[in-house]
């Protein structure tokens, strides 16, 4: 651990002023270098008061999405154990598969604070400024995928929703299979991507990204995107809600790791947007509507008919009456 990752742990386990000749003492490294190391942390954004003779107090940290912040703290055994966080790079998805050919371990999770090429479901690109949103993929190899690789896309929409949730109070909710929504608009995408040889999956990479803290969006979205900002009235600290998405993601994956549970079911309807309202969708090319009824036990949506009859659909794109302005 570099020097300047142990004096940031040092200042967070000590809750209040720890002296310079401690650090040092500790660290086996000069005061120089001590002093040297909190200026290099205060120029990254953290504020630490020093006093005469009390030494160094950790007050606050930035909202920086860095291995620092990331690993302090998170709850977590396998997921984000592993983290590569860049300031700019072309898509996380991207580089993740990179990453995943080049042995990157299970569990590994790739952030940045902007990307150049984020992809969004069926070729659409996603929209990824600097600093403003949690732009992130987590990659999975066979042991911690489900049964049915497909059906991670469902957990993590879930773990994200409840997520949101749980640090913001929004009233997310889940557009199936995976988009997440705040009263009409969306706030989240995922988007997953297989490597597979034959009958073996090699990886997956789970792409996810949040709208935090964006103040407005380019006008042809304007109708659809909404941000944790916008709905909350308040900024939202980017690193605490990775940290909980990461948490509850790997617990979901842990408890359904066999088959989707009905309790993960019962969770997952409870907060499904889709259920009960009329949808519309192609079938053999054809365009479809219909009232969302149900969700199968292998993830997919039941679609009641007009004329009674009921349709099963796998996958694609769903248009869900009063949501992105359908």
């Amino acid at each position: 651990m570099a020097i300047r990752e142990q004096i940031l742990q040092r200042l967070r386990e000590s809750g209040g002023f720890i002296s310079g000749e401690e650090l040092s003492e500790r660290m086996n490294v000069s005061r120089t270098a001590i002093w040297k190391n909190i200026n290099s942390l205060r120029e990254s954004g953290y504020v630490i008061d020093s006093v005469t003779n009390r030494g160094y107090r950790l007050v606050s940290c930035p909202d920086c999405l860095s291995q620092e912040e990331i690993s302090a703290g998170l709850e977590t055994e396998l997921l984000g154990r592993k983290t590569f966080c860049y300031s700019s790079i072309d898509s996380t998805n991207e580089e993740a598969k990179r990453q995943a050919l080049a042995g990157a371990p299970s569990g590994s999770v790739f952030v940045a604070e902007q990307q150049t090429g984020g992809k969004g479901r069926l070729g659409r690109t996603w929209v990824s400024p600097p600093g403003t949103g949690l732009w992130f993929t987590v990659l999975l190899r066979p042991g911690v995928l489900p049964i049915r690789p497909t059906a991670t896309t469902l957990l993590a929409g879930l773990a994200v929703c409840e997520s949101i949730r749980a640090v913001t109070g929004c009233p997310a909710m889940i557009k199936w299979p995976n988009d997440i929504v705040i009263g009409s608009k969306k706030v989240c995408g995922i988007l997953a991507e297989m490597s597979a040889e034959m009958e073996r999956v090699e990886f997956l990479v789970v792409g996810i990204g949040v709208n935090v803290n964006s103040e407005s969006f380019p006008e042809g979205l304007r109708k659809k995107a909404t941000s944790l900002l916008q709905e909350s009235g308040k900024p939202v600290r980017r690193v605490p809600l990775l940290q909980d998405i990461l948490r509850r993601f790997e617990t979901l994956l842990k408890d359904n790791a066999a088959a989707l549970s009905p309790a993960f079911f019962e969770q997952y309807k409870a907060r499904c947007i889709t259920l009960g309202r009329k949808v519309g969708f192609e079938h053999g090319g054809k365009p479809e509507s219909g009232t969302a009824e149900d969700i199968s036990t292998a993830g997919e949506l039941i679609v009641r008919l007009p004329d009674g009859s009921r349709e099963t659909v796998f996958s694609g794109e769903v248009s869900v009456q009063g949501v992105y302005g359908e």
